[in-house]
């Protein structure tokens, strides 16, 4: 197995600069679809249901190739497969600036949701294979961050560009990034592949098919799209189809000469922790979408409620930073009881029954704060301290994965018993969740480096 020698600072300088801008831009093509949702009804004529399928198509094409990318990363080098994916990534904004009809931006989006999906597990892999074990956790924060900020400027620049042009140039913007990002990655990060050892083998085309009908049917599953659009009740059916293809999925995968999920990455009980805590992540960002339903019920009008996120997004960009700074001192089980006790906390407090305004206030600061914790780098560090150099980019797929669907799940139950009951009674299940993550926490090794 080959290995990547650790660069110099300027050359480590200039590989976190191509990777952050790289994250940093299809970050920001997930945060800029709600200010644009106007603009797109009135540009192509249709209705919520329809335009919703720019943010569903996108996520569904994400979730099923992170795996893919960040395999073929494994085998073939990150430089090509990272640089492949923002370049794709470029011509999907390309194909939606020009589009004439609701079917090419369908199509445009789906491409960038298949390049979003390796650019973060590539360039959280990269970071493995040239930072030392120290360093890694710091990088990784700054990933983290990077990803919030995305979320915290995008709507305010799509607004802005919609203020004065067309909604397509919010998608045009993309080239040139993406042109720097290309030329100086090609210059910048390291030729040397990771190999694993039996990549000469074919590549687990079969794996790779049952994952993604796996990863779709879950996702229509909790999303119910399917039941909306077509009037009929399959959810159950997509769920049970969930349960009978994954155990053959794990038969197929440990008995493929090459698997696409190496069962290796399922047995390490660290591994499996992190997995778990990863999904609990992705729940903590789901109930995020509901905080500005709350604002909305102690009177903030609709059109500024979306500002009560901001310094929640910034809070979570800066703990994010310092759960990297400190996760070698602390440890990821102190990382992570610190993040999900915040959680718990916040969440508690919104499902406090008539509280104060000011509370509420507080409880998002609380729970920024556990965010940045939880879901920037520090799960991510733990993953690269638990497998080999040529697991890195699959292991960090699965940590995408279980986040995504920890954030289906969140908003499809939470939108439910927010029907059934309310909005206090959802954040009082999110904050139980939130509580057994703390738990699961104390699984967690103490230290950080093996």
């Amino acid at each position: 197995m080959a290995s990547v020698a650790v660069p110099e600072t300027d050359t480590r300088r200039a590989i976190m600069t191509v990777l952050f801008v790289g994250v940093f831009m299809s970050a920001l093509d997930s945060a800029i679809i709600g200010p644009i949702v106007p603009a797109l009804r009135a540009a192509f004529a249709i209705d919520n249901t329809q335009v919703v399928l720019v943010s569903i198509i996108f996520t569904l094409c994400s979730l099923s190739s992170t795996t893919l990318m960040a395999s073929l990363s494994d085998r073939y080098g990150r430089r090509n497969v990272y640089l492949l994916n923002v370049f794709g990534f470029a011509i999907g904004s390309l194909f939606i600036a020009l589009s004439h009809d609701l079917t090419m931006v369908l199509l445009g989006r789906a491409l960038q949701g298949v390049c979003a999906g390796g650019i973060t597990p590539t360039a959280s892999a990269v970071i493995g294979d040239v930072l030392p074990s120290a360093e890694r956790a710091k990088a990784l924060g700054l990933i983290g961050a990077t990803s919030g900020m995305a979320f915290l400027v995008g709507p305010v620049m799509a607004s802005l560009i919609l203020a004065v042009a067309d909604w397509q140039w919010i998608f045009l913007l993309n080239l040139p990034v993406a042109a720097v990002v290309i030329f100086l990655g090609w210059r910048a990060l390291p030729r040397a592949s990771v190999h694993r050892s039996e990549d000469n083998t074919t590549f687990d085309w079969q794996g790779l098919a049952l994952l993604v009908l796996i990863l779709v049917s879950a996702t229509l599953g909790i999303n119910q799209l399917l039941d909306r659009l077509l009037g009929i009740t399959i959810w159950p059916w997509l769920f049970l189809l969930v349960a009978v293809l994954t155990p053959i999925l794990a038969w197929r995968e440990m008995r493929a000469p090459s698997p696409l999920l190496p069962p290796r990455l399922f047995t390490n009980r660290q591994l499996q922790i992190v997995y778990l805590l990863a999904a609990g992540s992705g729940i903590a960002m789901g109930s995020i979408i509901f905080i500005t339903s709350v604002a909305v019920n102690f009177g903030v009008p609709i059109s500024q409620a979306g500002f009560f996120l901001l310094p929640l997004v910034f809070l979570a960009s800066v703990t994010s930073i310092i759960a990297g700074r400190m996760l070698p001192r602390i440890g990821g089980r102190m990382a992570m009881l610190t993040g999900y006790g915040q959680l718990t906390i916040g969440t508690a407090l919104l499902g406090l029954p008539s509280a104060p305004f000011w509370l509420f206030v507080v409880a998002t600061l609380i729970m920024g704060s556990g965010l940045g914790i939880v879901v920037g780098g520090t799960l991510r560090a733990l993953v690269l301290e638990e497998v080999a150099a040529g697991d890195r980019g699959v292991a960090q797929s699965v940590i995408n994965i279980s986040i995504s669907i920890g954030t289906l799940i969140a908003v499809a139950l939470m939108a439910s018993i927010a029907d059934s009951f309310d909005l206090t009674t959802a954040y009082l299940v999110c904050a139980g969740a939130m509580a057994l993550m703390a738990v699961i926490s104390l699984a967690l090794r103490r230290q950080y480096s093996k």
